[in-house]
């Protein structure tokens, strides 16, 4: 069974940390972008295993919503 999962990465000075939206509580870490995308694969994969057959599809057909901002929402206000 394939499906899509949401992974939300973020990065600061002392790395990346990345989760998903569909699966509460699953996260992952790395140095890197690359090593986290590899990371949290790992952790989905495992994540997915301890879900009932019923449980992993209801999670596979979620659907989450994204957004873009412009630079200008980015800007503090004086």
């Amino acid at each position: 069974m394939t499906g899509k999962i949401s992974v939300v990465i973020e990065q600061d000075e002392h790395g990346c940390y990345a989760w998903c939206p569909e699966l509460k509580g699953c996260q992952s870490q790395g140095q890197t972008i690359e090593e986290t995308l590899a990371n949290i694969r790992e952790a989905i994969e495992l994540f997915l295993e301890t879900l009932t057959d019923e449980e992993r599809l209801a999670a596979l057909s979620r659907e989450i919503l994204t957004t873009a901002i412009g630079s200008s929402c980015l800007r503090r206000r004086a």
